[in-house]
Order: structure tokens, then C-alpha cells, then sequence
């Protein structure tokens, strides 16, 4: 799928005068389902509020919006026919990521949730991560030490609940850089239990490419079965 929104978080470090820095990443997260950006379907007041008190990118656009690709060029700040991943592949565990940079310059690194790399995270002091894409209920992860099931849970809670964890029981010593990728709204867009009627009672509109032929675009628009 295409489309990914990130946030990214800091605060002052006290001890050292840097910053920690928390990124949060959906996957195939359109800009029109958030509503800073355009409030006529739903509204996020959350994500709302971090666009307000931070910023609010409004002249950007995405590399590779495709969500393995779009990890690979945020963690190497290069573009994928560098990167060595311009769709599905792995990702070398040779290349220098952001996490390496911070890790030498005295970060303490962490990786949670959705990797989708095919290589082991590299750089970060922990790491727990789905297998592949990652199952919405009762999902697998899996570390340096093994692999995990979180039986009778979501996985956006389950990620949400590491990062809290990490958060409180990181090294107090150091500044922090933790990554915080969420499966959601992948497909194929599974929500929790308590959040299956919050759509029951409104209409969403027919967008106007609902019908579209494809004429005159790219074989992959008119090949997929999305």
C-alpha cells in the first residue's frame, strides 16, 4: 500500500542539553485521514494537537510512499535506488541508519512494532518487532532473545504498551531515540474490538476516483487488486 505518516516528538534532556527524540509511524496512513490536514471525514485530536504545539508539514511529499521502501529511506536518509530497497527487499544490515548515528553519539536506541525489513534491526540497543507484515490479533514479536505471542491482544496496543515500557525503563543517563512503528491502518484494517462501531452511524462519501478506469496510467494502478 502507499502513504505513511509519521510524528516525531522531543524533549529537553536535562542532564546533557540534547534532545530525546520519539518517532511514531503508521503504516499506509493517508494525510486526509488526519484531520490537521483535512477534518471533512474524521477527526484526530491527538495527532491534531501534536500539529499544533509542534508543526505541521504542508509543502512535503513522500520519496517512496510504498511502506517497506518508505522505512528503508527514513532509517538511511537515502533514496531507494541507493538504499538498495526500491519495493519489497531486504534491507542490508551493513548500511548506516540514523540509529547508528545516534547510538555512536550517545543515544540510547530502541525499535518497536512493525519493521518489514527482512533483516534483523541494526543499531538499536532493543528491538522487538513483528515477523514480516505482523498479525492484528494475537500477534507474534520477536527480539534478540526470542520470539513472543501476545494472546488476546491488538497489536496497536501491544506496540503502544512496549513503547510505554521502554520509555519508563530506558538508561536515565542518556538521551533517548526511540522508533515506534505501528501495523496500522495496513490491511487488512483489522481495529480493535471497542473501535469496530465508531463508523456505524456516519457516511463516508464516494471519493471520485471510486469508479476509475485507469486509462492512461501506470500498469502497476491498473494490475493491483487492492
Amino acid at each position: 500500500g502507499a502513504g505513511t505518516a509519521v510524528c516525531c516528538g522531543w524533549a529537553a534532556e536535562p542532564a546533557r542539553g540534547r534532545p530525546n527524540i520519539l518517532f511514531i509511524m503508521s503504516d499506509d496512513h493517508a494525510a486526509h485521514a488526519i484531520s490537521a490536514y483535512d477534518n471533512r471525514l474524521i477527526q484526530t485530536p491527538h495527532l491534531d494537537r501534536l500539529a499544533q504545539e509542534g508543526c505541521l508539514f504542508t509543502r512535503v511529499f513522500a520519496t517512496n510512499a510504498i511502506c517497506t521502501p518508505s522505512r528503508a529511506s527514513i532509517l538511511t536518509g537515502q533514496y531507494s535506488h541507493v538504499n538498495g530497497v526500491p519495493v519489497f527487499n531486504q534491507l542490508d544490515p551493513a548500511k548506516t541508519t540514523v540509529a547508528h548515528r545516534l547510538q555512536q553519539a550517545g543515544y540510547y536506541t530502541a525499535m518497536i512494532g512493525k519493521w518489514h525489513l527482512g533483516s534483523d534491526p541494526q543499531g538499536f540497543d532493543f528491538w522487538e518487532i513483528f515477523p514480516g507484515q505482523g498479525e492484528y490479533f494475537d500477534p507474534v514479536l520477536y527480539s534478540r532473545d526470542g520470539s513472543k505471542k501476545y494472546a488476546g491482544e491488538h497489536a496497536t496496543d501491544v506496540v503502544t504498551r512496549l513503547t510505554l515500557a521502554q520509555l519508563r525503563n530506558r538508561p536515565k543517563d542518556k538521551p533517548f531515540f526511540m522508533m515506534m512503528h505501528h501495523k496500522a491502518p495496513h490491511r487488512p484494517w483489522q481495529p480493535a474490538p471497542r473501535h469496530k462501531a465508531v463508523w456505524s452511524q456516519k457516511t463516508i462519501p464516494e471519493p471520485p476516483t471510486l469508479f476509475d478506469d485507469y486509462a492512461g496510467r501506470a500498469d502497476a494502478l491498473r494490475e493491483q487488486k487492492q
